[in-house]
């Protein structure tokens, strides 16, 4: 059982390039993604992905990928030679005409090169191919890493839903024992206010039919039944491997259907105390599932 809850982070270093990225997860009804990365790496989003998709099931997954290039290999230096070589021309030629004087050349290109209008400053296309593996090496690390957090969690999770399935059938085998002693107890009085209301002794036939009227209006055995399949299936779905939290959703909603039912046609007040119990227990379980992946 794995939580949807995790934390990953990973970082890989050559000697062009350092990769940092994390991976955070949180409870979703599907696998959401969310991708914070530079436009450098846009090309390789759908290998992110499936990478990711390769381990996670559901959750909302935001990942944020910080790339730091450690040299300037595809930066470019521009010079547009041309533009100054007029520039320089003019302004020496034109300096000659009215001062009788020659400038410092050197002096003049340097100031040129500062200006963004005769220096270009370049980024080439990104040409490295061993970056794509790079970048998905570090997120399966990260991923794996969110993966154990997952896991980690999932086993606490695991234990308080064994905690509150036991408290179920707990509370299943007192209602159970309770419905067979009741039944038993409930004809005898039933039978003895009867006799007191006619005075007499009641006939047999004419007891059991209105006995059985009404003990039908608070039967509640096929309840209990299908909350013992429920109770089964859940300890089924407790030892899976692969995702279970949609099912166990259902489960829960089914088996608090049946306790509500329970409650509806019971008026005695030890039932009504163990389903007021369950409904408790119900919704600590339901509470806990909506993190399960």
């Amino acid at each position: 059982m794995k939580s949807m809850t995790g934390f990953g982070k990973a970082l890989k270093v050559t000697d062009n390039y350092q990769i940092d990225i994390e991976i955070k997860s949180v409870n979703h009804r599907f696998l959401d993604f969310q991708l914070r990365m530079p436009r450098q790496l846009n090309a390789y989003e759908n290998q992110i992905r499936q990478t990711i998709k390769n381990y996670l099931n559901r959750g909302r997954v935001e990942v944020f990928i910080t790339l730091t290039e450690k040299n300037d290999l595809r930066k470019e230096a521009i010079v547009h030679w041309d533009l100054i070589e007029h520039l320089v021309q003019s302004v020496e030629s034109e300096m000659t005409q009215r001062f009788q004087t020659h400038l410092n050349v050197e002096r003049l290109v340097e100031n040129f090169l500062q200006k963004d209008a005769f220096l270009e400053i370049q980024e080439k296309p990104m040409m490295d191919d061993s970056l794509e593996q790079i970048v998905v090496e570090a997120i399966k690390e990260a991923t794996l890493a969110n993966l154990v957090s997952r896991e980690i969690e999932g086993i606490g999770i695991h234990k308080v839903l064994k905690d509150n399935q036991a408290v179920l059938q707990t509370h299943l085998m007192a209602l159970s024992d309770f419905t067979a002693t009741f039944e038993v107890e409930y004809k005898a009085r039933f039978e003895k206010k009867l006799e007191e209301y006619l005075g007499t002794t009641v006939e047999q036939e004419r007891l059991l039919t209105e006995m059985v009227i009404l003990l039908e209006k608070s039967d509640i055995h096929e309840e209990l039944d299908r909350l013992t399949i429920h109770l089964q299936t859940f300890e089924e779905l407790l030892h899976r491997t692969e995702p279970v939290g949609r099912e166990i959703d259902f489960l829960v909603q089914e088996m608090n259907r049946e306790v509500n039912t329970i409650g509806s046609k019971s008026s005695t007040i030890e039932v009504k105390h163990h389903v007021v119990q369950m409904k408790t227990t119900l919704e600590k379980i339901r509470e806990q599932i909506q993190n399960i992946e």
